[in-house]
């Protein structure tokens, strides 16, 4: 009976002891939207990184980044990933406590992951053969203000347009794949997987990539809000460097323009874990984004997009790019995991 009672307590012990760092993590709330581009995110918690710097991760689904930037404010939500918006620069300009603090995606040549699609039956049709034939068209993008309206604005240049001569609709990535099936709009820049998804699904075509007229965009960051900027910069420290490790994985998954590196297989894996996407042909077939291992991002587009917003009136106050950029956090994360020594996009 003694040797029983011994045991017990050394087993209730063992058990306690396991318990007691779950119980001590810290949890870290991070928006994320339909895209590739969250890849980075979903790597550094399936393969522990977050938590070997006592973080709990809760992803919470958002249609856009601009509909993160209140939540970041006010301390409801405490990383964001996205594309950069105009609506980004205003809440800086109003004092509220948002800020731009890494890469999360960007489109070096050959990995232009955001596509132009368009509708199949125009194709099929000869409707649609050049640039030009998008005059008059609906053209679908995800948020009013956002990089894939600079985007799109430098496609149309390419082509001899104005940004006028397209109609403008905004509605969530999958929505889009079922408005280019039931023809409610006739073209979309959509981000991967959710592209290749649509051209298996024969509702598009991919046209090009928004590398071969607009390479090395700044498109999709990481914002932190008020709670990391200001309260826990020690827990933005802690994420930090668990996403740069992650987004040097990431790297290591890269091979001429595909999924096809080294690490490709667990991305793969952990896409279809963290996803709605199931398909491992699909992320085998997708153009995937580029990503800066160190997470600097990439102001002289940022200037570039910046211009247009305002030429369009969507930036509101006193603002610079600059102001909305704290590299601080990637900059510590870097200095204390390295250099990056692998091969980049």
């Amino acid at each position: 009976m003694r040797f029983r009672h011994i045991l017990s307590v050394l087993i209730l012990a063992a058990l306690s002891c396991g318990a007691s760092p779950a119980q001590e993590l810290r949890t870290v709330k991070v928006g994320v939207i339909s895209s590739m581009s969250m890849a980075p995110f979903y790597i550094a918690d399936r393969l522990g990184y977050f938590r070997e710097e006592g973080l709990n991760v809760q992803f919470v689904q958002f249609d856009s980044m601009t509909n993160m930037v209140a939540p970041l404010g006010v301390g409801q939500l405490d990383v964001g990933g996205g594309a950069l918006a105009a609506g980004i620069y205003n809440a800086v300009a109003r004092g509220i406590d948002v800020r731009v603090v890494a890469d999360l995606a960007s489109d070096p040549p050959g990995y232009g992951f955001q596509q132009l699609l368009i509708r199949s039956d125009l194709v099929k049709s000869g409707k649609f053969k050049s640039l030009k034939d998008l005059k008059g068209l609906t053209v679908a993008g995800n948020t009013p203000g956002s990089t894939s309206s600079s985007e799109l604005n430098q496609l149309l240049k390419k082509a001899g347009l104005k940004f006028d001569d397209v109609k403008r609709v905004f509605m969530s990535y999958p929505d889009h794949v079922v408005g280019l099936k039931n023809g409610s709009i006739d073209a979309s820049l959509m981000p991967e997987p959710n592209a290749t998804e649509a051209v298996r699904s024969g509702a598009a075509v991919k046209f090009t990539g928004d590398d071969t007229f607009y390479p090395n965009q700044q498109i999709a960051v990481v914002v932190y809000g008020v709670n990391l900027l200001k309260a826990h910069r020690d827990v933005g420290l802690k994420f930090m460097r668990a996403f740069i490790k992650a987004a040097r994985f990431y790297n290591g998954a890269l091979a001429d323009g595909k999924l096809a590196g080294p690490n490709a297989d667990q991305v793969v894996s952990i896409m279809m874990q963290d996803t709605k996407i199931k398909d491992s042909s699909i992320y085998r077939a997708v153009t995937p984004n580029g990503i800066n291992p160190d997470g600097h991002v990439l102001f002289p587009s940022m200037h570039i997009d910046f211009d247009f917003f305002k030429s369009q009136g969507l930036i509101e106050g006193n603002v610079k790019v600059e102001d909305v950029v704290d590299d601080s956090f990637a900059t510590q994360a870097v200095r204390q995991l390295g250099p990056y020594k692998g091969k980049r996009a």
